[in-house]
């Protein structure tokens, strides 16, 4: 495997099963609305996409019901080229999430670099997938609960080819539930006043220009660009019924072919499906 050219070239797709625990929080928390059935049954729609459509070669994680947020498998690597990154997420008990994605990485042949288990409370470096943007160019790191400037620099010297900027994540609880790339040189951003304030920032830090298109609704920000094998694009998006005033806005990012991703939760602000995709 060598790194992506052009952006958003991609053979596999990792993906972990939705578990029975699904909408309590790891370490005691309160949980939220959920339907188990429906998530399970959406993420199945997903998978079939992601295969069928998109022609990706799927590695399917399972589920594991004492990892009760482990199907957002996003946070625990980091992946560019040849390289992975194992993250340590804020919480403790997420730490676990890592052991198979961890083999199935080291299968797929990639060096897989080890954040490491540094304590500290605060001082100690954390990092969550789900707050690092990768543009083709450039990586930007959201600070915010889950992920601190440790884990950041962290990030840097693995990946020391790219630069790596901060940014506060000013519209959401992770950077990619306000920002994704839309494609090469496209940043998909929410309209909301904390998400220009993000944008701003960014703005400022880069060297590269990028088209920005800004939606209406929050939640059609996370959007996922695929060039899949067969050199065809894709974006996954929110449905139309979920974002009907951004699918506009989808429209003009991917005009060759779409493929429609649902979210798993009702009630609560954008939750991607996440799965890690590994380059070609």
């Amino acid at each position: 495997m060598a790194n992506i050219h052009p952006y958003g070239c991609f053979t596999h797709a990792v993906v972990r099963g939705i578990p029975e625990s699904f909408g309590e929080l790891a370490e005691g928390g309160e949980g939220f609305q959920t339907d188990l059935a429906k998530a399970q049954r959406q993420t199945g729609m997903l998978t079939g996409a992601l295969r069928q459509k998109v022609g990706l070669q799927l590695i399917e994680i399972p589920a594991v019901s004492e990892l009760p947020e482990s199907w957002r498998i996003e946070d625990v690597a980091v992946i560019q080229g040849d390289t992975a990154l194992i993250t340590r997420p804020l919480k403790q008990q997420r730490r676990a999430e890592a052991e198979a994605v961890r083999r199935v990485l080291s299968e797929l042949k990639l060096t897989v670099v080890e954040m490491g288990d540094e304590e500290g409370g605060s001082g100690g470096a954390t990092l969550e997938g789900s707050d690092v943007l990768f543009t083709g160019k450039e990586f930007f790191v959201g600070i915010s609960k889950h992920t601190n400037h440790r884990g950041a620099e962290v990030l840097a010297d693995t990946f020391k080819d790219f630069a790596v900027s901060t940014v506060p994540v000013c519209g959401g609880s992770r950077l990619k539930n306000i920002c994704s790339m839309g494609g090469p040189d496209t940043i998909i951003i929410s309209s909301s006043d904390g998400a220009k304030k993000t944008l701003r920032v960014m703005e400022q830090l880069t060297d590269h220009h990028y088209e920005i298109l800004s939606v209406p609704e929050d939640a059609a920000a996370n959007c996922i660009y695929i060039r899949g094998p067969a050199k065809v694009d894709f974006l996954l998006h929110p449905t139309a019924e979920e974002c009907p005033n951004s699918i506009p806005v989808s429209n003009r990012v991917c005009t060759v072919n779409a493929v429609t991703s649902r979210r798993i939760i009702n009630n609560t602000s954008l939750f991607r499906f996440y799965h890690r995709f590994v380059s070609s």
